[in-house]
């Protein structure tokens, strides 16, 4: 079994043309993460992303997933590791014009020969595992928000994916509703081993979740490896404990 971490990120820089948004990011996440990609608006954290899942390529460096160069690698190996992935975007990116069961079973028509039935049978367990048993027939509209994420992250985990990818999980929640759904990122990793990468600027949901991470500044163009965030809130860079304190610590 490869002992390669599950995403090797090395010396990537992220650019618009001339206008660089972040360079020379370099960090690993490492299987049973769940690893926060953090700062604030603006600072390239949905770019980061995009870099990650195949949707931009670089300006310059690598992305290795398992050890393989994903950017280097032929099409059909990148379309086998992307479906190592499962993503949530930030507005859930549901089809409204599908039931929520109808959303989930997607990705199981698409990618496997399963039959409708054993389908139904995968569909029905993945939204039970998210808490939302029961809700088969309901339209993304007829769900709150939270629900709608949940219902995201169903469709997301439908095949089984090694790594799970979230971009802004609490954007648009109450504080309630964003800790339920941090609890449930949580359980997805200690229930079933998936390693889980969040971009957010939520400090309560960083604080909770993440138990390694970087920031990325938006006046440097570069990262700050902060390790496990509550460490990095007491001994981390001033600026970073300054984010993470939302003001309270100053250098």
């Amino acid at each position: 079994m490869s002992t390669a971490p599950h995403i090797e990120v090395r010396d990537l820089t992220m650019a618009y043309g001339d206008f660089v948004v972040q360079r020379d990011l370099s960090f690993t996440v490492n299987s049973g993460d769940i690893f926060v990609i953090m700062g604030g608006n603006g600072c390239g954290k949905t770019t980061l992303m995009r870099h990650l899942i195949g949707l931009q390529r670089p300006a310059r460096g690598e992305v290795f997933y398992h050890g393989q160069d994903f950017w280097n690698a032929a099409p059909e190996e990148r379309d086998r590791m992307k479906r190592r992935l499962g993503i949530l975007f930030q507005g859930g990116a549901l089809w409204s014009s599908l039931t929520i069961a109808e959303n989930v079973a997607l990705p199981l028509g698409e990618y496997t020969a399963l039959p409708a039935d054993k389908i139904n049978e995968v569909v029905s367990f993945k939204l039970a595992l998210v808490g939302l048993a029961g809700f088969e027939e309901f339209y993304p509209a007829e769900l709150s928000g939270g629900m709608r994420k949940r219902a995201g992250i169903a469709r997301a985990m439908a095949l089984d994916p090694e790594i799970l990818v979230i971009d802004e999980p609490s954007s648009g929640l109450d504080p309630l509703t964003a800790r339920r759904l941090d609890d449930l990122i949580m359980e997805l990793r200690n229930s079933l081993g998936t390693t889980i990468v969040v971009i957010t600027h939520d400090i309560a949901s960083i604080l909770t979740i993440g138990n390694n991470s970087i920031f990325l500044d938006t006046e440097r163009h570069t990262m700050i490896a902060t390790g496990n965030p509550r460490t990095a809130l007491e001994h981390g860079a001033p600026n970073v404990r300054w984010f993470l304190s939302r003001g309270e610590v100053r250098a």
